[in-house]
């Protein structure tokens, strides 16, 4: 062999050495990037772990803890139906707000649902309704909460309910915000299910501390059997159409989650799409995880959700 070939064949060699040394820092570069921040904060519902407190498996006080230790989530939000006779009681709350500060855990709102309705038609009873709901905006309050969610929930014509709610809900919003809530509420069923409605609602309101809590699902307007829960959904609001016109008023949102496929995505609505227009809206909050599949286990359809929630939000960061 020439001497000149030997040279060659030495340096390129070394560049290749070289060049795979490069590739190499470069993945491990690579590896060792932190994940992107999301545009948005993760919250955990209770309502996602409604079985196992409905089977008094855990209870409320219990909570903080698993949303920090189980799913390493720092932010929680409560819902009324598991603390009905607690909205007063004073040493549940201190214990409840000694656990959630010894996790780490921010009480972000507490959810208030069968309640007396804020658009009900007679003025007296809907007085009434404001009044029942105060006592759990002082709890909220006493947890550090920064809002509550309450029910658009009425009776009569459109119009007639319409004028009902603004009024009940107009009521709430000033007192939460004489004690620093935010007042929010969420389509659940009925007429709250029909964005133009609710938006009308908030645009009549005309407060800031009066908003919105859209919900990824949530847009039935009329199902077979009684109630806003009963049987088959007949006629749907337009789930994409529906954030879109109640993400102006968000203060929050929740990532409602059923059932996945293989590869970890949503089959009942696109998280992609939802996330866009929540994006897009210009929101930072709180994304709140709200799981209520049936085939898998509370645990795995948390940690699912909250994995599709990282993984997209990342995409859109």
């Amino acid at each position: 062999m020439s001497i000149d070939r030997r040279r060659f064949l030495q340096q390129l060699s070394s560049a290749t050495a070289g060049l795979a040394g490069v590739s190499l820092l470069g993945a491990n570069a690579l590896a060792a990037q932190p994940p992107k921040k999301l545009f948005f904060k993760i919250s955990l519902a209770q309502w996602s772990l409604h079985k196992s407190l409905f089977k008094k498996e855990i209870d409320t006080l219990d909570f903080p803890r698993l949303a920090r230790e189980v799913y390493q989530i720092d932010a929680v939000e409560y819902v009324n139906q598991f603390i009905k006779d607690k909205a007063t009681d004073q040493q549940f709350l201190r214990q409840l707000l000694s656990r959630s500060q010894d996790h780490g855990v921010v009480n972000n709102m507490i959810m208030i649902d069968e309640e007396s309705d804020l658009g009900d038609p007679d003025k007296k009873k809907r007085l009434k309704a404001v009044e029942v709901h105060r006592h759990w905006a002082d709890a909220a309050r006493f947890l550090g909460c920064s809002m509550i969610r309450v029910n658009a929930f009425g009776a009569g014509s459109r119009q007639e309910a319409k004028e009902a709610v603004v009024d009940g809900l107009g009521l709430l919003g000033e007192y939460c915000h004489q004690i620093g809530l935010q007042l929010v509420t969420e389509n659940h069923g009925g007429l709250s299910s029909d964005a133009e409605w609710m938006a009308d609602v908030l645009r009549q309101i005309d407060k800031p501390y009066v908003g919105s809590l859209p919900d990824f699902t949530n847009w039935c307007l009329r199902r077979e059997g009684p109630g806003f829960w009963g049987g088959k959904c007949l006629e749907e609001y337009d789930p994409y159409r529906g954030m879109a016109t109640l993400m102006p008023f968000a203060a929050g949102v929740s990532a409602k989650a059923f059932e996945f496929d293989a590869r970890g995505n949503c089959l009942d609505i696109d998280y992609t799409k939802m996330l866009k227009i929540v994006k897009d809206a210009g929101y930072t909050g709180y994304i709140g995880i709200e799981y209520e599949g049936e085939s898998l286990p509370e645990k795995e359809g948390i940690l699912k959700t909250k994995a599709l929630l990282q993984r997209v939000g990342a995409s859109l960061s």
